[in-house]
């Protein structure tokens, strides 16, 4: 298994640069509604398995991608499942469908960009991931597996009800306030991977530089010179991004996700 080298954030897209050195925000978090700061999926517990076993992926094809991913999805499955219930939710499984080609059609709309290696569609919770070439000769790089594990917790964001509750956070991010509840929404569902991969981390195998390279890694490559992009002002700052992500790896556990109850300087 070869060291990590995407080290991406889920659905994160670097882009426009925002002029200026940007400085975070220090005020306590704004008042938003008891379903996302009071839901019940944080008082849960650890997540329900602490076993995934990994496929062996040897040549590098679409078809061993495939079985790979599926193979991750089967342990978010089991690890969710009585998660969501035991919040007092109906779980359903979320379907994933892999594609080679941009242009991909679905009912959030058409996947044209090359930079989104993964997305969660509400309307018929799946997901989508992106096999691009760097994705086929490596399928089981860590940051890989976390990405899917990103989408897959907005999937559970959706099942208790927080993806709804944010939506007009993303319908009108045009200010602030809805760049600040769409990045918290972000740092949310990077928790929640966190959570799952800290769970079933030491059945892996996997050395730990594996998780410390990931945590390194950052969607803004101009981000040491205290510049910000369109990636930070929805999916915050690498350091926002490690914060969460180390919480969620300790925790094991939603517990630690609670992100619309954090101050504003953990979510810049």
């Amino acid at each position: 298994m070869r060291i990590p080298r995407l080290a991406l954030m889920a659905g994160a897209l670097a882009g426009v640069l925002f002029a200026g050195t940007a400085h975070a925000a220090t005020s306590s978090a704004p008042s938003y509604k008891p379903v996302l700061t009071k839901n019940k999926l944080y008082k849960t517990g650890k997540l329900g398995v602490s076993v995934c076993e990994e496929p062996e992926v040897l040549r590098g094809t679409v078809d061993e991608a495939e079985l790979y991913f599926e193979a991750v999805m089967d342990c978010l499955n089991r690890a969710w499942s009585p998660v969501v219930k035991k919040a007092g939710y109906r779980f359903t499984r979320s379907k994933l469908t892999v594609y080679t080609k941009l242009g991909l059609k679905t009912p959030c709309g058409t996947i044209n960009d090359p930079r989104v290696q993964a997305m969660y569609c509400p309307d018929n919770k799946s997901m989508y991931f992106y096999l691009s070439d760097n994705v086929i000769e490596e399928p089981s790089d860590l940051a890989l597996m976390q990405t899917l594990a990103h989408e897959y917790g907005h999937h559970i964001q959706q099942l208790t009800g927080i993806l709804k509750a944010t939506d007009p956070f993303y319908l009108k991010a045009v200010n602030a306030r809805a760049f600040e509840g769409i990045r918290r929404t972000e740092l949310q569902a990077q928790c929640l991977s966190a959570a799952f991969v800290g769970r079933v981390w030491n059945s892996l195998g996997r050395p730990d530089t594996d998780w410390s390279i990931l945590l390194k890694g950052s969607h803004n490559p101009v981000a040491a010179l205290g510049v910000r992009n369109d990636a930070d002002e929805t999916h915050a700052s690498q350091a926002s991004n490690k914060y969460w992500l180390e919480r969620g790896f300790k925790a094991q556990s939603a517990s630690a996700c609670n992100t619309f109850t954090a101050p504003s300087r953990r979510v810049y």
